[in-house]
């Protein structure tokens, strides 16, 4: 782990109430307000039509800007870049706004947009998570390869929405019609169980923290794993890996320092492909374990994901190094308001950010 340095707190750093953290609507959007707000810092959610009023329900919202569909946030950044504020981003940035987008947007923003390019592509991911020495399934190039059971993966943060298992070559032939102009990956199916690993890197101090774990509730999968195979014989159901919510998980003492040390390699790796700042602040790395407790990792995710949402007054993770409820959507504040104290800001914005 390579420390950095912190540097000095000047009398007159401005401090956290002087600037707005700002989010859409979605995702994970209550728990970065509500940490934020604890922080001392003002909050502003950016909603659609049919979610605005559940976001002004909530007195840790100081202000809510309606838009007609998330797609239409560029048209308001106009309106925000004359202001001190600061966007945290979530998967629904991923799912809305175009790489493009962000790219564009000069607001102050949280995290490095340089790895949003090693996150959209399959390809850049896998060359990443390689890299930093990873145990990944095999990936097939076409359905003529296929030799074992596999999941069809379609590009994009959109909870699992449109996955799809395959048997084997003859089923990805009978079924490809339906993957037709879509950009997706052949990644071997591995049985064991799905644990998401929710991590923190601090640029401020060089400690990578595990904050929480979950694993995720899909349908129609799950439901379907509580029928006897016999039974499901005829029925004609097909897997769907649509994700509908989040359960905890504790993992196993002894596993914990291999989970820590995977963070710290995909870190180090991020350094080479997105210099000098590389990934910092939330993320997530989707594992599948194994009955040999052999973790294999699926993909990442280059931000806060919505399987933190479990964990808004802390986890037991987060407990032992905090003491007190420090959930993600905090953490990313915390880390925000030192960075204003130690007049150290721009090294936690995207190096585009205008200050």
């Amino acid at each position: 782990m390579i420390a950095a340095k912190v540097e000095p707190i000047f009398e007159k750093s401005e401090t956290s109430e002087f600037y707005t953290i700002a989010t859409l609507g979605s995702h994970s959007a209550l728990q970065i307000l509500k940490g934020a707000h604890d922080e001392g810092f003002r909050t502003l959610a950016i909603a659609n039509r049919d979610t605005e009023r559940l976001y002004r329900s909530f007195n840790f919202v100081d202000e809510v800007i309606g838009i007609e569909k998330y797609q239409d946030f560029p048209k308001i950044v106009d309106r925000l870049e004359n202001r001190k504020i600061i966007i945290v981003p979530h998967g629904s940035f991923v799912a809305y706004l175009s790489l493009e987008d962000h790219k564009k947007m000069t607001i102050p923003y949280f995290g490095n947009k340089a790895i949003l390019d090693w996150e959209a592509s399959r390809e850049l991911q896998r060359q990443w998570l390689s890299a930093a020495g990873l145990n990944l399934p095999r990936q097939f190039r076409n359905g003529a390869e296929i030799d074992r059971p596999v999941i069809v993966k379609l590009y994009g943060a959109q909870g699992g929405k449109g996955y799809m298992f395959l048997r084997d070559a003859k089923d990805f032939e009978e079924r490809a019609g339906l993957l037709a102009r879509r950009d997706y990956i052949l990644q071997e199916y591995i049985i064991g169980v799905p644990l998401y690993i929710h991590y923190f890197y601090s640029p401020l101090t060089g400690k990578l923290e595990i904050m929480s774990m979950d694993r995720r509730y899909e349908t129609n999968v799950d439901s379907l794993g509580r029928i006897p195979a016999a039974a499901q014989e005829g029925m004609e159901v097909q897997p769907s890996y649509v994700v509908v919510g989040n359960s905890p998980v504790s993992l196993r003492e002894s596993m914990l320092a291999e989970a820590y040390r995977m963070g710290e390699e995909v870190v180090r790796v991020s350094r080479d492909i997105c210099p000098p700042k590389g990934l910092f602040g939330a993320f997530c790395i989707e594992t599948i374990i194994t009955p040999d407790t052999q973790f294999y990792i699926m993909e990442i995710s280059a931000r806060i994901v919505a399987g933190t949402n479990l964990f808004i007054d802390g986890s037991p993770y987060s407990y032992l190094y905090y003491s007190e409820p420090m959930s993600t959507g905090r953490r990313i504040a915390r880390e925000l308001k030192n960075a204003l104290l130690t007049n150290s800001l721009r090294r936690v914005l995207d190096d585009s950010s205008v200050l």
